[in-house]
């Protein structure tokens, strides 16, 4: 029996408790340049403040193992977090990136907070838009990006040899998926998206973005396909795509609307810079009213 192929890069999480979110850094062995996957900007809304505790944390990491970060990589344009991504790059460089659909949200978003009539919704705003199945590196390590439409219609998947960050598109197994009622979500296309990430070999490692565990077991973000198949309780083999959708909508219709999400689009969908200050100097945040929401 041969050997099995050694891995060309390792994978570092950081879990930031505040909101449920899961940020990677990829790294490739030979050359030490690395990817970070999905930053967080903490955000306090009670107070308005960004700070950059989590952010931090991936920034020393980096400098500790003497890593060249050349990617910054959004799964999507989150509803539950602010990105760090600006914050990293300003200190590390980059190109962040995301999936090309990201126009799609930038023009629905646009509408829904009227925003400056300079913000263009074209992906300008970030260094590279991914299309799906294109492929790119870090270091000498080749890797692909997929799009996983469904929660959002910009959702992206990363893969890097035998693991796989799928974003929101999958959650731990005990939780199942993500919401598809967002703006441009559509149930359908994530029970595809999330068939398509279990058609990987059995073995393929899934990093998901978000774990909210229930107070039987820790906070956890690693499974494999395998296991997705066999347990995950909501697209386990066997529970076809009528079945879900029906499961989905009916879920998706009793869920509250994300506490961040008013906050956190404004600024994702703009590569995690913050609104351009007013005359004062002062950046605002918008908040539509009686526009989202039951």
């Amino acid at each position: 029996m041969s050997e099995p192929t050694p891995t060309k890069t390792t994978t570092q999480a950081f879990f930031d408790p505040a909101t449920g979110t899961v940020s990677y850094v990829v790294w490739d062995h030979a050359t030490r340049h690395a990817a970070v996957i999905d930053p967080v900007l903490d955000f306090d809304f009670k107070s308005g403040r960004t700070s950059t505790l989590s952010a931090d944390r991936v920034a020393a990491f980096l400098q500790a193992e003497q890593l060249q970060l050349e990617w910054i990589l959004e799964t999507h344009a989150h509803a539950d977090h602010l990105s760090g991504a600006r914050h990293l790059q300003a200190q590390f460089g980059g190109r962040i990136a995301i999936g090309a659909r990201i126009r799609e949200v930038q023009a629905t978003f646009k509408t829904l907070f009227n925003l400056e009539p300079a913000f263009l919704p074209d992906g300008s705003q970030f260094d590279h838009l991914f299309e799906d199945g294109e492929t790119f590196h870090i270091g000498h390590t080749q890797a692909t990006a997929w799009g996983v439409p469904g929660h959002t219609p910009a959702d992206m998947a990363y893969r890097f040899e035998c693991t796989v960050f799928v974003g929101d598109t999958l959650f731990m197994p005990d939780l199942g998926s993500a919401r598809a009622d967002f703006p441009g979500g559509d149930a359908r296309a994530l029970y595809r998206s999330m068939r398509r990430l279990l058609s990987l070999p059995a073995e393929t490692v899934v990093c998901v973005c978000h774990d909210y565990p229930p107070a039987s077991r820790a906070p956890a973000w690693q499974s494999t396909v395998a296991q997705q198949r066999a347990l995950n309780i909501h697209v386990r083999d066997g529970i076809g795509e009528d079945a879900f959708v029906a499961m989905r909508t009916a879920r998706d219709a009793t869920l509250d609307v994300p506490t961040l999400i008013l906050p956190s689009i404004q600024v994702n969908v703009r590569a995690g810079r913050l609104p351009p200050p007013e005359s004062n100097g002062v950046s605002y945040l918008r908040i539509p009213l009686n526009a989202l929401g039951r």
